[in-house]
């Protein structure tokens, strides 16, 4: 008995789990494992000046059974005088009215349960009690249903969710000391007869598969144990790195990450695939799809971008990723965004009737200035977002909008007209730009200047031009 609470202490102690004077809720669902991790955190309360809270939620899975287990609780906190936060949740029916998995279902219910209960008692750390078996599952699970070295690190020892830390101090213990240990210290505990149920994955694999592979090696759970653990220093090694370049390649927003291509290319593919996967991780968080992240950050979906970026093809490309997500590669820009984002821009007009004039464009986050100068001050510059124009050639009133379906201009320096359509596509000009870029056109309709891209030679300054329309274009 004594042996076991000094190892779950010394594993406290080494990996930081708790501090003198935390408050701790304590998840019990009244099997051996948790009323073990309730009475050794108990054992060690006094010593450390721990504050504990008995918390038990009853699914109504089991009606009988879940009776008892919750009376089980009751009694053991109240034997340990600790406080007993309860809920009884029908999860059946909740997980029928939203066409969920049963157990997703459970852990959903039970874990905003236990935050809840936490927030009332003061409570910084839910102590939970996963145990080296339970890793050994996960990691072989996650290996039958295909895994990379993040999941073979199976089950976190610590980690934050909505600032509460997720503890578990037993998970270098072995579900026989736990039961060992509450026959040694006479703790009654209940035996949960749906682990007994092939219909579960993990059951099978606990029933069935470790028991044919202990058959083969007998100290498979802790080799499974001992490769999660080194999963986890060295995936973590690697998370680090991959977050150090994150942080110098990725531009956030909102809705969107963008990177330069050649960039990303100079990283090792282990880190390659480690900033797509933060990068889904992000755009996930920012649009609410993290129900979704697991579906959609697979090995061969981060595989397909991975692969779309490196391949050498002067081109553009855009793929539904799953989660409400687009990847697209626009030459030599990256950019993963929310679909809601690329919704397409509506059709704008704006008109200027006299100069001087300040226009704001919101469509194309650009401000537009119009003002007259004498032709003799003013020169002609290369700057793509300043345009001059011989003022007594010009319409007015000027129009300035988006482009429109077969809009055509004669560029400076080409005889005839080409397709604004075409212009862009030849200037790579990104796609998602092409809609919201601004087209100035005088009250013939001639298109005169697109910023950033062409002028027309429509109304150029000459030598018997006397006075100049300059336009600059000012972009966000």
């Amino acid at each position: 008995m004594d042996d076991l609470i000094r190892q779950v202490e010394a594993t406290i102690e080494e990996e930081g789990l708790l501090a003198r004077g935390d408050k701790i809720v304590v998840a019990v669902s009244g099997g051996p494992d948790s009323v073990a991790l309730l009475h050794v955190l108990f054992s060690l309360a006094k010593k450390w000046d721990w504050q504990l809270v008995a918390a038990h939620v009853n699914h109504r899975f089991r009606p009988a059974e879940s009776e008892k287990e919750a009376e089980q609780v009751r009694l053991l906190a109240a034997r340990l005088d600790v406080p007993f936060a309860y809920a009884q949740i029908d999860v059946p029916a909740y997980a029928s009215e939203r066409g969920l998995n049963p157990q997703a279902a459970a852990r959903e219910k039970r874990y905003a349960f236990l935050h809840e209960a936490a927030n009332q008692y003061g409570a910084t750390k839910l102590a939970l009690a996963h145990h080296a078996d339970d890793q050994a599952e996960t990691v072989l699970m996650r290996i039958i249903h295909g895994t990379g070295l993040t999941g073979l690190a199976g089950i976190p020892i610590k980690r934050t969710e909505k600032n509460l830390q997720l503890i578990r101090p037993l998970l270098r213990n072995t579900k026989r000391e736990l039961e060992n240990y509450c026959r040694a210290a006479g703790l009654a505990y209940c035996i949960d007869s749906s682990n007994l149920q092939r219909k579960y994955v993990r059951n099978r694999i606990r029933l069935d598969v470790l028991p044919l592979l202990s058959s083969i090696n007998p100290e498979i759970r802790g080799s499974l144990n001992r490769l999660a653990a080194q999963a986890e220093v060295d995936g973590g090694l690697l998370d680090a790195l991959a977050m150090r370049r994150y942080a110098v390649l990725v531009v956030e927003k909102q809705s969107e990450c963008t990177f330069a291509r050649f960039s990303f290319l100079k990283l090792h593919v282990a880190l390659q695939r480690r900033m797509i996967k933060l990068i889904l991780s992000y755009l996930a968080a920012k649009t609410r799809k993290t129900a979704f992240l697991a579906r959609f950050s697979d090995f061969r979906t981060i595989e397909t971008m991975r692969v779309a970026i490196a391949r050498d093809a002067p081109s553009t490309l855009r793929l539904d990723i799953g989660g409400a997500l687009r990847f697209i590669r626009e030459y030599e820009r990256i950019r993963i965004v929310s679909a809601a984002a690329l919704a397409k821009p509506r059709h704008y007009l704006y008109h200027v009737a006299a100069v001087p004039a300040r226009l704001w464009i919101a469509e194309a986050g650009c401000t537009l200035t119009f003002e007259t100068a004498d032709a003799a001050t003013v020169m002609e510059t290369g700057d793509q977002n300043t345009a001059v124009f011989d003022f007594d050639r010009l319409r007015f009133p000027l129009a300035v909008r988006n482009r429109r379906d077969g809009d055509r201009m004669r560029p400076q320096g080409l005889n005839g007209s080409k397709k604004v359509k075409n212009m862009f596509i030849d200037d790579k000009v990104p796609p998602e730009n092409r809609d919201c870029l601004p087209l100035i056109i005088d009250a013939g309709g001639t298109i005169l200047w697109i910023p950033q891209l062409r002028r027309s030679d429509h109304a150029a300054v000459g030598d018997r031009t006397t006075r100049v329309l300059i336009i600059r274009a000012n972009f966000e």
